[in-house]
């Protein structure tokens, strides 16, 4: 067999952006015989897979795949499914160092060996590849993600982003923002390099696009700093001042910055502000203590400290803004004294990326559906060992 990969990769170089689905499929078709393609791409909240070749993909067709898709996504692995015509449909991953961005359907007329699954899977990586690529340069994907108009504010949250997971041989790390398509100032950011991993996570004040101005404002003073070679404490302190002499202290921005370093399992924080750090070790929640110091930008010169943390194998943090621990929805019990930590433990068996997921469906549900009266952020890391030890099982 001609090498599957290696033709759909050129095809998708030579593709325009916003027809890498078409190419695909086409080099698809050719090089494995497939019958048919389809590229589902998940949307803001993960709460669906939706087509991008067949966008008017009737319901019932839609429906009829989605369960095996959502299992693909949700496990990360390839999924066969083999249909009363005798076909095989395989479901692959689209995932790019752990950031979740859809699945590839390709159906055969029969059931595929081994080496032709790993073809497959190889396929679906570079497509997923690609895609990342191309979301700077055409709007068609994100079209594809939106179930509803974005506000401005969220538009701007979303431009902002890193990505939504991210995978290491130490840690595996992912957020979510809520409301998805009217978040306004709550936010997070990270970067892997080298032994160093930069995770902050922001309780933006106020609402709307002053907050989400705010908040870009922010982030990008710490990035400033951060890719200046800046310590966790100059981060904090560029980013507080820049904020500080364009408001005189009317606007500030609570946010906790933490950075692991992936050798030692060391966690060095500096607390600015209202969002929590959470642990799940073993089955119990717990609180991780950290003295709180002025949020960003009360103060002129304010100066900051760095606390530090260890944490062990098997450890999962989760941080968290106020929308998510205080809320309190018809002046009820705050979320976070007792359902937030049931909520957490009930994702003992889940990775990073579902888990976030199950801590917003229990915040919503919380909420008994309705809208979420303030933005909410739910940032989770997967601690697995030193990246040393983690090399090491790998090899």
């Amino acid at each position: 067999m001609p090498d599957a990969p290696g033709q759909v990769s050129r095809a998708l170089r030579v593709a325009p952006p916003d027809q890498l689905a078409e190419a695909a499929d086409r080099a698809i078709r050719a090089e494995l015989k497939a019958s048919r393609t389809e590229v589902f791409i998940a949307d803001y909240r993960f709460s669906g897979l939706w087509p991008v070749l067949d966008p008017e993909l009737p319901d019932a067709g839609f429906l009829s795949c989605h369960g095996v898709a959502q299992r693909c996504f949700s496990s990360q692995q390839p999924v066969l499914d083999g249909g009363e015509d005798g076909r095989c449909r395989i479901y692959l991953p689209l995932s790019v160092w752990g950031e979740r961005l859809g699945v590839l359907l390709i159906e055969l007329s029969d059931s595929p060996d081994a080496a032709t699954v790993d073809q497959a899977r190889d396929i679906a990586g570079e497509l997923a590849m690609a895609l990342r690529a191309a979301d700077r340069e055409t709007d068609r994907y994100r079209r594809a993600r939106r179930r509803e108009r974005l506000s401005m504010a969220a538009e701007m949250q979303w431009d902002l982003l890193p990505g939504r997971s991210v995978t290491h041989g130490a840690f595996l790390l992912a957020g979510q923002l809520e409301p998805a398509y009217s978040v306004g100032g709550d936010h997070f950011d990270w970067s892997v390099d080298g032994d160093r991993l930069t995770v902050t996570v922001l309780d933006g004040t106020g609402s709307g696009l002053a907050a989400s101005l705010l908040t870009a404002v922010t982030v990008n003073a710490m990035r400033n700093a951060r890719r200046s070679g800046g310590s966790l404490v100059e981060q904090a302190e560029l980013a507080s001042d820049t904020i500080y002499y364009q408001h005189r202290g009317s606007r500030h921005v609570a946010t906790l910055l933490l950075e692991l370093d992936t050798r030692h399992g060391v966690v060095r924080a500096v607390d600015a502000g209202s969002p929590h750090v959470m642990r799940l070790r073993g089955g119990t929640v717990s609180r991780v203590p950290l003295e709180q110091q002025l949020p960003l930008g009360m103060f002129a010169e304010t100066r900051y400290d760095v606390q530090e943390v260890t944490v062990e194998p098997g450890d999962r943090l989760f941080v968290v803004s106020d929308g998510v621990y205080a809320a309190q929805p018809d002046g009820r019990e705050s979320y976070g004294e007792r359902a937030m930590a049931r909520a957490m433990r009930s994702t003992r068996l889940q990775p990073a990326t579902e888990a976030v997921g199950t801590v917003m469906r229990e915040l919503h549900a919380y909420h008994a559906d309705a809208d979420l009266r303030d933005d909410a952020v739910v940032v989770c890391l997967d601690w697995r060992g030193s990246s040393s030890v983690a090399d090491g099982r790998a090899q």
